[in-house]
């Protein structure tokens, strides 16, 4: 529970408290900690990196899944650039050419999921069908040409010897096997490419798929105007691969759903390893969707390795165990293999099953456990994909489904271009414009919820609450573990260490009591920390502003942020932040490698002052304000911590200098914030203090003393 005393029994009751009289002058700044000796905070650790474990404890009601589910499922929309969702824009779908097989057909298909970029595939339709059909979406991981992938001769006799295949001809391609199987079993199948597969290389595989130089190598796309993906700018709109794959996903289930035979209530998706994502995430954020099989993908590590299967905030406190369990109760398939997804049969469908009994539904969910395969969706694997979706989609067929042998296409006949219909062009004047045209879409969305207060906190606000990755409910347990305190002169100065039990940081912080206290508090916050209090920052003196607020009768609190002061072995502040590529010591500067599963400095340091507020707030002055000022450097993080505070911040004083996330260039930069620049940038944060009255002092006309008389009025 959080901590009761009052200010006066913190102050009073520390037994080894050191009394010093007026008189007494440091040469430094008081300090918690001996030199050189750091807070035991577990941001100091190493960074999370994407193939780390990320431990799924379900919650023990319904109830209380429900509201973390909720959570969850925000944050990947949001992180994925799907908060609010992009405007449908007509899919404008062309359809090049038909193959006749004896019992079912294959068209060559693409279509617009955003205007100007193309998505291509191969829809598979069963012959002698009447009535309506279920339907079937199949995304495909990272096989060399994507859908026309072939394993050659050699290669499927090799298969075949191990048992993972049975056809010489059908095996070369097991993503063809499954499309012919389902429709054979009387559904409409979609294969589609992911992006830089296939026909869909606008935006080329070296680049979507690519972990390094995707940033250093290319500074012309690093614009604060006509960026490319990796960017910084990118990142601060949320703008991905992997959310422009999801979109994809989104919009061929559009597709789907758009010819007059799919029944909408018999809707699947099934992919493997890189398709396994995107059956995942599609499963996380389109309801419409009935049946998922994520094959060889669900697992308790945090993410994956490519950069079409991370994005910044994405996986922050999550992984895609528990993103898998945002499907239940509806039907969840998976097979695991001697891979990642090894250890699934002891340690993440046990977890998934007690969430899927809060429905009673445990057995929609299934994991086909085949360790004597490596990764993989050979024919051992599909064959326990069919009887999914025949029970699930109520086909009525005999089971054992055995598979039987087709002749395969060949990528001359798949290929959806061709003279009449030849591929669009791409390269970095596209990727310009699709980013283009992405922000400008979502600028649009947000502008028109401008004139609607409501409407416009209950997009924004859910939106920066994951951006920012904490809110002041979610603070958690704190303890003050004091030092020392000194009488100096009319005032107490303590000195302390504030620890957050639930997220394991710590804070050191300085506590200053004026002998009569009027139940005001102010949080003084600069850019070097808690020294900020003092005069230069190099004596015991305090500034003339700070005595003035403790000669008025306010509390008076100064901390240490993560990185600031006593965080940094030589004291003052970090210039750049700590990235994935310097852990690992190798080249991988995509952001979302660091971002996935990592929160930015900034939000780190909002962290902190929402634990600085809860501390603040047990103090014990009733009906008293609570100020924050942020200055030289502080003001941002300020801006960004009232909306978070639910109303505990009463007012804040701030110089934000014109700070604006949309100016960055560097995603190392200690105020880079992912997604930061999406929502009306730092004014839409302040756009959302509600209560809480937000003075900008930048200008010479309103000067700091007249700011925080009228917030403390």
């Amino acid at each position: 529970m959080l901590i009761r005393l009052s200010l006066i029994i913190i102050l009073a009751g520390l037994a080894s408290a050191v009394k010093a009289s007026a008189e007494d002058v440091r040469s430094v700044p008081p300090r918690v900690l001996p030199d050189g000796v750091l807070p035991k905070d577990i941001r100091l650790g190493p960074l999370r990196v994407y193939d780390g474990e990320c431990t799924f404890v379900p919650p023990k009601t319904k109830e209380e899944w429900t509201a973390r589910a909720e959570r969850v499922r925000r944050q990947v929309l949001v992180s994925l650039g799907l908060w609010p969702m992009p405007t449908k824009t007509p899919l404008n779908v062309v359809i090049t050419g038909k193959i006749d097989r004896p019992d079912y057909t294959v068209e060559k298909v693409y279509f617009e999921s955003v205007p100007g970029f193309y998505v291509a595939g191969n829809l598979y339709r069963p012959k002698g069908k009447s009535g309506r059909m279920p339907a079937v979406l199949c995304p495909y991981g990272h096989w060399p040409e994507g859908r026309f992938t072939d394993s050659g001769v050699a290669g499927v006799l090799d298969q075949i010897a191990q048992g993972a295949e049975r056809f010489e001809e059908g095996g070369r391609s097991f993503l063809q096997a499954r499309c012919v199987q389902l429709a054979r079993m009387g559904c409409v199948v979609f294969i589609y490419d992911m992006i830089g597969f296939g026909d869909t290389t606008q935006i080329p595989h070296e680049l979507a798929h690519t972990s390094g130089g995707l940033v250093k190598s290319r500074p012309a796309m690093n614009q604060l105007e006509n960026w490319g993906f990796f960017s910084a700018q990118a990142e601060a709109h949320l703008e991905s691969i992997m959310g422009l794959q999801t979109w994809d996903s989104i919009r061929a289930l559009d597709f789907l759903l758009s010819l007059p035979e799919v029944d909408p209530e018999r809707v699947g998706c099934v992919g493997e390893s890189g398709g396994g994502t995107q059956t995942l995430f599609l499963a996380a954020t389109d309801d419409r969707l009935k049946v998922a099989f994520p094959a060889v993908k669900v697992t308790s590590a945090l993410g994956n390795d490519c950069t079409c299967e991370m994005a910044s905030d994405l996986k922050i406190g999550t992984n895609n165990l528990e993103i898998a369990a945002l499907f239940a109760p509806k039907p969840l398939g998976m097979t695991a293999a001697n891979d990642d997804t090894k250890d699934m049969p002891t340690k993440g469908l046990p977890e998934l099953r007690q969430i899927y009994e809060f429905w009673s539904a445990g057995d929609n969910v299934m994991l086909a456990a085949l360790p004597q395969f490596g990764h993989n969706f050979n024919s051992v694997s599909r064959m326990a994909m069919y009887p999914w979706f025949n029970r699930h989609f109520s086909l009525g067929l005999a089971e054992p489904i055995v598979e039987k042998d087709y002749r395969r296409l060949t990528k001359e006949e798949a290929t959806v271009w061709d003279a009449g219909h030849p591929p669009p062009p791409g390269g970095p004047d596209f990727e310009r414009q699709l980013l283009r045209t992405l922000t400008t879409d979502a600028a649009k969305q947000l502008a028109a919820l401008s004139s609607e207060p409501d409407q416009y906190r209950r997009i924004v606000g859910p939106a920066i609450d994951v951006l920012i990755g904490r809110n002041i409910d979610e603070v958690g347990r704190i303890e003050w573990v004091p030092k020392y305190d000194k009488e100096l002169g009319g005032h107490t100065e303590a000195i302390g260490m504030l620890r957050n039990v639930t997220h394991q940081e710590e804070l050191p912080l300085v506590l200053l009591k004026p002998e009569r206290w009027n139940g005001d508090t102010v949080i003084w916050l600069e850019r070097d920390g808690k020294s900020c209090l003092y005069a230069n920052g190099s004596t015991a003196r305090l500034k003339p502003e700070v005595q003035n607020l403790i000669d008025q009768g306010c509390v008076v609190i100064g901390a240490d942020l993560f990185l600031q002061g006593e965080f940094v072995a030589y004291g003052g502040t970090v210039e750049r932040t700590r990235s994935v590529d310097t852990y690992l010591q190798h080249h991988v500067d995509a952001p979302a490698y660091t971002f996935c599963c990592n929160s930015s400095l900034f939000a780190q340091r909002v962290h902190d002052i929402l634990t600085a507020v809860r501390f603040a707030q047990t103090l014990g002055g009733k009906n008293g304000k609570l100020v924050v000022v942020g200055l030289n450097g502080a003001g941002p993080l300020v801006a960004a911590a009232v909306p978070q505070s639910r109303g505990a911040i009463t007012g804040a004083a701030i110089v934000t200098a014109e700070f604006r996330f949309s100016k960055l260039q560097d995603v190392q930069d200690v105020n880079f914030l992912p997604g930061g620049a999406k929502y009306g940038d730092l004014p839409g944060m302040i756009a959302l203090a509600g209560s809480t009255k937000v003075i900008q002092i930048d200008a010479p006309a309103r000067p700091l003393a007249s700011a925080l008389q009228e917030l403390l009025r």
